[in-house]
C-alpha cells in the first residue's frame, strides 16, 4: 500500500473515532436531561439491603 493510502485510511479512523465520541457523549446528555424531567429529587436507593446498625437506631 502507498503512503498516502495509509495515511487517508488513518485519517478516516481518527475522523470516525471523533464522530463517535461526540455521538457517544451527545447522547449521554440528552439521556440525563430526559432522566432529570421524570426523575426529580429523589433520594438514591440504598446500594446494600443490611438492617440497621442498633446506633442508627436509636437515632
Amino acid at each position: 500500500m502507498p503512503l498516502g493510502e495509509i495515511e487517508a485510511f488513518l485519517l478516516f479512523l481518527v475522523t470516525v473515532f471523533i464522530f463517535g465520541n461526540l455521538w457517544f457523549h451527545f447522547v449521554e446528555a440528552i439521556l440525563r436531561w430526559i432522566k432529570k424531567l421524570f426523575i426529580r429529587h429523589r433520594k438514591p436507593p440504598a446500594w446494600h439491603t443490611l438492617p440497621p446498625d442498633e446506633e442508627d437506631r436509636k437515632k
